[in-house]
């Protein structure tokens, strides 16, 4: 049957031309041709989709390339649930690495401000930082923003604090504790307060005192 449509295409494509003589393949050709097609038709090639763009090429099959590892440094999906323990967040939640500029300015905000504190004292140092972010005006509108501003970290020197050791728990904690303040995973008791001081000094502001958490004073 192949045989027969193999001739039968040859024939065609030699009667197509008035110019050209008539050629007559040698027995040979005519089997290797035969085979050619025979191969084609009994293995049709198939094509898979690389993904679901419809403009996406298509990919021989048994041909695809292997998946790639993820990088060592990709972070594993964390579910979290809002609610649950201040200490067990923070477990979950500790890198060394923010992943964010914002996120480093944060966690040093919490770090060289309460890193020796309970994590409550720390989560209430960071919820003012974000909240000052958020005041629409009032303090610069990003993290880094708040913590670079002339005159209100006394840790920052020129828009720059000293280096952290971040392998170490307390900066791990304090990233923990950025990432919870910055996507609200748990509330504070300072609520909306937008200053603090340490314990130790009376400035004597005439603000709303909220609470008094850790080593600092709050106030909005």
């Amino acid at each position: 049957m192949v045989r027969r449509f193999v001739l039968m295409l040859a024939a065609a494509a030699m009667g197509a031309s008035s110019v050209a003589p008539a050629q007559v393949l040698p027995a040979d050709a005519t089997n290797q041709v035969v085979a050619a097609v025979a191969k084609t038709l009994n293995e049709p090639l198939v094509t898979t989709p690389l993904s679901n763009d419809p403009l996406a090429p298509a990919q021989v099959a048994g041909s695809e390339e292997p998946a790639l590892p993820v990088p060592a440094d990709e972070e594993e999906p964390v579910a979290i649930t809002r609610g649950a323990s201040l200490g067990d967040t923070v477990a979950k939640l500790r890198r060394s690495e923010a992943g964010s500029r914002e996120l480093e300015c944060l966690a040093a905000g919490v770090y060289f401000e309460s890193k020796s504190e309970p994590l409550a004292g720390q989560l209430a140092v960071g919820q003012v930082i974000a909240n000052r972010a958020d005041s629409r005006g009032r303090f610069p509108s990003s993290y880094c923003g708040v913590l670079t501003q002339r005159g209100q970290f006394s840790f920052v020197r020129g828009g720059r604090w000293p280096a952290v050791n971040k392998n170490s728990l307390q900066w791990k904690n304090a990233v923990a504790v950025a990432r919870i303040v910055d996507a609200d995973l748990h509330d504070s008791s300072v609520g909306k307060a937008m200053f603090f001081h340490a314990r130790r000094v009376s400035p004597g502001w005439r603000l709303t005192r909220v609470a008094a958490v850790g080593n600092h004073v709050f106030y909005r």
